[in-house]
């Protein structure tokens, strides 16, 4: 019995972690029979897990929603994780969580070994929180676009635009990405064949999704440099391209993913792309990181730039030799 149960837990654990499982991964993963898999399935079923199930030999099981809400597995990392991001919603960019996360954190700690509490109290000891000044996002607009994320159906928004304008899309959205202040969705515009970054304040979402679909190649391997490109450079009419001669570890602390893109290039060098629809403030931007930089493009920063050092060494009154000298 103890060996049944220790593999049942397993078996919910595996479901947890993975959309979709074969019978035949499942069985490999226990080390016991398909038939043995079907059984412990049914006996998930009947302590309340809604386990789904496909016959065939393309078919499987998948871990699905039910009337109720089931005890959920969690290692100690994923507990410690869970407990933090609770600890610190009310003051993040997502409002209507408040009360619940309180309820949810105080569910949580009552069945937390006190090793756990331990890690989260000193956590939270240690931490201020700084109040933000970002955009808030509405919990359910988030968690409807992730649902439409992992289930491959579309969004249909109305999305305003930083100039105010307004439109509606159709989009196959791919993935939510955070960047500390704001919230985006990267997702294909269908309307425009092209992919898209939408932030996610400005979205209206159109309820009902639309049909699933098929999900494409996303732009980029690493999504999140992708939306970075995007927010910081690809929107404006400029577009920088220098080299800044400090570590990449050291200039990426003097800007934020929305504000710039820094690759490395050796030890002591690195590459930054930023964008602006003002030659001035790019200029501004990145003489004020504090690191010596060299322009390489657009040609119009360069000979701005150029102009603008010219302007500020006339604007330096020749030094006086000392007294004596």
């Amino acid at each position: 019995m103890l060996e049944t149960s220790a593999r049942l837990l397993r078996l919910l654990s595996l479901l947890q972690v993975r959309r979709d499982w074969s019978g035949a991964d499942l069985a490999g993963r226990l080390g016991v029979d398909v038939r043995t898999v079907r059984r412990d399935v049914d006996k998930l079923r009947g302590l309340g897990y809604p386990v789904d199930s496909t016959p065939g030999t393309a078919g499987g099981y998948r871990l699905g929603a039910g009337a109720e809400m089931p005890p959920l597995l969690l290692d100690d990392d994923e507990a410690v994780a869970v407990a933090v991001g609770l600890r610190t919603a009310a003051g993040g960019t997502v409002s209507g969580i408040e009360e619940s996360s309180v309820r949810a954190l105080a569910k949580l700690l009552q069945v937390m070994p006190s090793r756990l509490r331990h890690r989260v109290d000193a956590l939270a000891d240690a931490t201020v929180a700084m109040p933000g000044n970002g955009p808030v996002v509405q919990a359910e607009v988030l968690t409807a676009i992730a649902a439409a994320c992992r289930a491959h159906e579309r969004l249909r928004f109305g999305y305003r635009t930083h100039d105010g304008e307004e439109s509606r899309r159709d989009a196959e959205p791919h993935r939510l990405v955070h960047s500390g202040t704001r919230w985006y969705l990267v997702a294909w515009d269908t309307a425009r064949a092209d992919w898209r970054n939408f932030r996610v304040d400005r979205i209206t979402l159109c309820p009902p999704h639309g049909p699933r679909f098929v999900p494409r190649e996303p732009p980029e391997q690493d999504v999140r440099r992708w939306a970075s490109w995007e927010v910081a450079v690809g929107q404006y009419r400029y577009q920088a391209r220098c080299t800044v001669h400090a570590p990449a570890e050291e200039v990426v602390t003097r800007t934020t993913p929305t504000s710039a893109v820094v690759e490395p290039i050796d030890g002591r060098s690195c590459t930054l792309r930023a964008g602006s629809n003002s030659l001035d403030g790019l200029a501004l931007h990145l003489a004020l990181l504090g690191y010596r930089f060299t322009v390489h493009e657009p040609p119009e920063l360069v000979a701005h730039v150029a102009a603008l050092a010219d302007r500020l060494h006339g604007a330096v009154p020749p030094s006086r030799p000392a007294a004596g000298d």
